[in-house]
Formats: C-alpha cells, sequence, structure tokens
C-alpha cells in the first residue's frame, strides 16, 4: 500500500522558501504535497545576491539548465571576492574559488611557495591560481575539464521568480496571504496548522519556516533560543542599493573595509547591487547612507533597504515538525557570501533525513548537530577577516583586533603561523586554499614550512614553479572577456 503525501508547508516565499519548495517538489514527486504561503505585501532582506560554488551542484541536481538560469536572474559568473583595506587599510587580497598550484600528499602548495621565496623565486602566491589570475584579467570561459570553480552573482528576486515557475510546474500549490496565528498541537506541542488573516486554515505535518528574521514558528511559536555571535562578529546593520553599470560586469565581488565595517559591490547583467556593513555602535545609519552613496558608481536605481540584524545560530533549527531554512535559523552576514548557500545546505539535508513516517529523534538531533556545526565553521572564517589585521585605525578595528575568538579559530590561526599549515575538519565548507589565501592576505606569514619542500634540489623546484605559472598565464591568455563570455552564452 502506498503511504499518504506528506503534507509539506513552506511559511514564506522569497529566496529560501522557493529554493524548498522547488527541491523538494522536484525530488520527492508524489510523495510529498507541497503548499507554500507568502504575502506580496511583505518585503524580503534581498542581499543574497553573490554566491559560491556548491549553487551549480544544487542546480544541477535539480535539471536546472545553466544557460536558462542565468538568463532568467540576470547571472554572471563568480570566480571569488577581492578584499579592499582589510589588512592595513590600503591592501588588496584575492579569495578565489580555485587551487593554489600543486599540493603533495603530504603537505599543500603554500609550503613548496614558502620555501622558493626563501630561494628567490619572487612570483606572488596569486600567480599560481588559475581562477585567480582569470578573475584580475576579467576573463572566463567553461574549460573542457571544468578546471575552472565558479559560482554566480544573481538577482536573487528574480531567482526566488525562477524557482517558483518551476515548483508550481512540479506541482507546489501557492497560497497568497499573511500568518496572523501558528496554532500547536494541544497534546505534542506540535505545530497544526498555519491561520491566515483571511481566514483560511493550512495544515500540514511538516512546516519549514522561510519567514526571516521573524521566525514566526521556530522562535515565536516553539521558542527554540538563539545563539548571539555579535562579540565575534559586531556588525549589525546593513543598507543595499542597486546602480546601473557602469563598465562591463567583472567575475568577482568586491568587499571594501571601511572605519566601522565593510562595502560590497556585485555586477549582474542588468545592474550593480551594492551595500554597506557596519557596526552601529561606530557609525549610525544616516552616516553610512552617506558614506555608500558616495561609493557607489551609476544612477542609483532603487531606494535604500535598511536591514537590522544579529549575528547568530539557533541550535536548534528541527525542533518537533518546524524546520528553520534561511534567516529564521541564524544569519551569517554576507562577507563569504554564505547566505543561499546555508539555505542550499539545509535544503538537502531535509531531503536526506526527510521522514516517511514520525519524526526520528535521532533525525532531528543530526541535522541540528550538523547545521550548528557548519555555521560554527562559517562564523570562524568570518572572524578571521575582523581578528587577523594590522588595522589600528579606528576604535571599531582596534576591537576587533583586541577581541577573544573561539578556540577553534585561536588554534587554526596558531598553527598556520607557527607551521604554514591548515587542516579541514568534517567536511567543513571552506577548504585549505580558502584559508591560506584569506590568512597571508590579512598578513598571517608562516615561521616554517614542511620539510619535504626542502628535498627538492634549487633546479627541480624551479622548474616545478615556472611550469605552473606558465600553465596559469597560458590558459588566462586563451580565455575571453567575462562580459563577452556571458553576453554569448546567457545574455539577455
Amino acid at each position: 500500500m502506498i503511504a499518504s503525501p506528506r503534507r509539506i508547508v513552506v511559511a514564506g516565499g522569497g529566496t529560501a522558501g522557493w529554493m524548498a519548495a522547488a527541491a523538494i517538489a522536484r525530488t520527492m514527486g508524489r510523495t510529498a504535497e507541497v503548499t507554500l504561503i507568502e504575502s506580496d505585501a511583505i518585503g524580503t532582506v534581498g542581499v543574497g545576491e553573490s554566491t559560491i560554488p556548491p549553487l551549480v551542484t544544487y542546480n544541477r541536481l535539480l535539471g536546472i539548465g545553466e544557460a536558462d538560469f542565468m538568463r532568467a536572474t540576470q547571472a554572471t559568473f563568480k570566480l571569488g571576492i577581492l578584499f579592499d583595506g582589510w589588512k592595513d587599510g590600503t591592501d588588496r587580497y584575492f579569495h578565489s574559488f580555485g587551487t593554489t598550484g600543486q599540493d603533495h600528499w603530504s603537505a599543500g602548495f603554500q609550503h613548496f611557495w614558502m620555501n622558493g621565496r626563501e630561494r628567490g623565486h619572487d612570483a606572488a602566491y596569486d600567480a599560481y591560481c588559475l581562477e585567480l589570475v582569470a578573475a584580475m584579467e576579467g576573463k572566463f570561459a567553461h574549460l573542457p575539464d571544468e578546471r575552472m570553480n565558479y559560482a554566480y552573482q544573481l538577482d536573487s528576486s528574480l531567482y526566488a521568480q525562477f524557482l517558483r515557475r518551476m515548483a508550481e510546474g512540479d506541482g507546489t500549490r501557492r497560497i497568497e496571504g499573511k500568518i496572523a496565528r501558528v496554532a500547536l498541537d494541544g497534546e505534542t506541542g506540535d505545530v497544526a496548522a498555519l491561520h491566515l488573516e483571511s481566514g483560511v486554515v493550512v495544515e500540514g505535518d511538516l512546516f519549514l519556516d522561510c519567514t526571516g528574521f521573524r521566525a514566526l514558528l521556530i522562535e515565536q511559536a516553539l521558542h527554540t533560543g538563539y545563539d548571539d555571535w555579535s562579540h565575534f562578529l559586531p556588525c549589525d546593520s546593513a543598507i543595499a542599493v542597486q546602480t546601473e553599470n557602469v563598465r562591463p560586469p567583472v567575475p568577482y565581488t568586491r568587499a571594501m573595509a571601511h572605519d566601522a565595517g565593510w562595502q560590497w559591490r556585485i555586477p549582474l547583467q542588468h545592474r550593480t547591487g551594492n551595500g554597506i556593513v557596519y557596526c552601529s555602535r561606530y557609525l549610525d545609519r544616516d552616516a553610512a547612507l552617506e558614506r555608500l552613496l558616495g561609493n557607489v558608481e551609476g544612477t542609483v536605481l532603487t531606494e535604500p533597504n535598511n536591514i537590522r540584524f544579529v549575528t547568530g545560530a539557533r541550535r536548534r533549527q528541527w525542533h518537533r515538525n518546524v524546520v528553520a531554512i534561511g534567516l529564521s535559523g541564524g544569519f551569517m552576514e554576507p562577507l563569504e557570501s554564505t547566505s543561499i548557500h546555508l539555505i542550499q545546505r539545509a535544503i538537502l539535508r531535509l531531503i536526506r533525513m526527510m521522514p516517511g513516517g514520525a519524526i526520528s529523534p535521532r533525525d532531528v538531533a543530526e541535522f541540528n548537530d550538523q547545521q550548528f556545526a557548519d555555521m560554527e565553521q562559517i562564523r570562524d572564517f568570518l572572524i578571521l577577516h575582523y581578528k587577523a589585521t594590522n588595522r589600528r585605525d579606528s576604535p571599531f578595528w582596534r576591537q576587533c583586533a583586541a577581541m577573544e575568538v573561539p578556540e577553534s579559530l585561536a588554534q587554526k590561526i596558531a598553527l598556520f603561523r607557527e607551521t604554514g599549515r591548515v587542516f579541514r575538519r568534517n567536511e567543513e565548507l571552506f577548504a585549505e586554499n580558502s584559508w591560506v589565501q584569506v590568512m597571508l592576505g590579512q598578513g598571517i606569514e608562516p615561521a616554517a614550512n614542511h620539510p619535504i619542500a626542502d628535498k627538492l634540489p634549487d633546479e627541480e623546484l624551479a622548474r616545478f614553479l615556472g611550469t605552473l605559472r606558465e600553465n596559469v598565464a597560458r590558459t588566462v591568455a586563451g580565455l575571453p572577456a567575462h562580459a563577452d563570455y556571458v553576453a554569448q552564452y546567457c545574455g539577455g
């Protein structure tokens, strides 16, 4: 006998809601009835426009054609993030999505590069990374061996619309309306139904809270609590605006530090996304807006969108029959473009743990442990950008430099500073090359390299390093301009 379809109710639309609905409807098919409730009158945060490579995999899993998706979302390609002014206020470095050089099984490439510097090979670490060099030269193409690692810069509102069409095509039912009340089951304490202002009552078996910072189900109804990490990441405000393009879009996002936070610039096909992230203790809203508008390029197209947030996470992002997806489960500031990734991660994890009957407490506990570990690891990577700095030019940066950091991050920094080593744990998002690029970029210089690098004779080391650089340079020289490739591949 075939079991009745599980009734899955998605509370809230936007990127989180429609990513969830689209993935579940397409993956689960007739085993799930998906209903999404959203109100056109309720806005969304709308800052998740810069992504990281796992979204490429997510779209492929759902059978989404890349060119169609990019055309619909006015997307461009992204090879990494350019950081301006984070080390001392005048510097810049690049965090790419690729690998740098060639590792040995016993040691990462950075050890051979450091050893080479001691022997007079003065080429920058950047010169050995294909994605980095291509980004700085404004070039991109799909390579036959998928050697170029990339993500997207996209219009998140258009992405939600694209996913809505897909989800509804796969059977998702959308209900327009505002949630007035969350009804709980008197015996179990589970959510039984959502009562809308219109009088419509929506019952379900599993509820996904995609209501953003409001967290109507997971917090307002179930009171799960929140771990506040603002003592590690003190920025608590952002303002976003969109501007006209004034030049061809480049294949990277910019993160420009200022004396109380940082500013982003994300080039799409049809416009540029801009925003300022700041700590309200050191900069008020009016001054932040003035600074943002004074540092954008092109005509401003939208009214400023003011956002207040508290960086942190819920330890229980699945509680009873409610799963928090997106901002309702926590917030990591957009410095490393992880917002959409965390949505994706939660959705795919839920699908893998989708209950066939009664919800298993073991599944719930495992889901929560994995979600929280993901967010802690991302938190540590974000803190690194603020903590490892030589900036002392403002109270904000002095606070960041002086703050105590989690032991997990302190160990990682100390290990790299002493030995040049980085170890990836438990499938954490950011791999060794990401940590190396950011730590070097922020000014952390290892005191020693792995002794295996000393083993290479001078001529062999010179040949090894030279070949790697030449391969990168030759490949990049053969790539088209990013803007030309986008226009030909997915322009519209």
